[in-house]
């Protein structure tokens, strides 16, 4: 029998639009090919202009690129919205349930301080919980 974690009855999220989690500190949006895809079809560019003009090559990955106060390149500032949230990278669609966030109580609290959105809302069950943090290990 496998112990539960301490998240097991659950964690309270309800997204506040406040455009934080896409600003802050350098950093990386992780995206893949069929993100890529997603996103150039949205904005109605082809593939290899996308890939050229919005993201950047980090190792063997891409990121998005950011604007040169740290905000995602997608980030409206002024009305604090993202432009793209219909094809917004499994990243962006994953927070805060990332596997260093609930990784254990301290560092969920220090989510709960940065995210006005985290530790309020409906409480969302373990097993979403857990499949949102299988997407993509960060």
């Amino acid at each position: 029998m496998s112990e539960k974690p301490w998240y097991h009855k659950g964690l309270r999220f309800q997204c506040s639009q406040c455009g934080d989690c896409c600003t802050g500190a350098p950093g990386y949006v992780w995206v893949n090919k069929a993100e890529i895809e997603a996103l150039a079809a949205l904005i109605d560019v082809d593939v290899e202009t996308f890939t050229e003009r919005y993201t950047r090559q980090v190792g063997v990955r891409r990121s998005l690129v950011e604007m040169p106060n740290f905000d995602c390149v997608f980030l409206d500032g002024e009305a604090r919205r993202c432009t793209v949230y219909e094809a917004r990278p499994r990243q962006c669609r994953t927070w805060p349930f990332w596997t260093s966030n609930i990784r254990n109580e301290d560092e969920w609290q220090r989510t709960c301080q940065d995210c006005p959105g985290s530790g309020i809302g409906p409480l969302i069950p373990l097993e979403e919980i857990e499949r949102q943090a299988r997407v993509i290990r960060i």
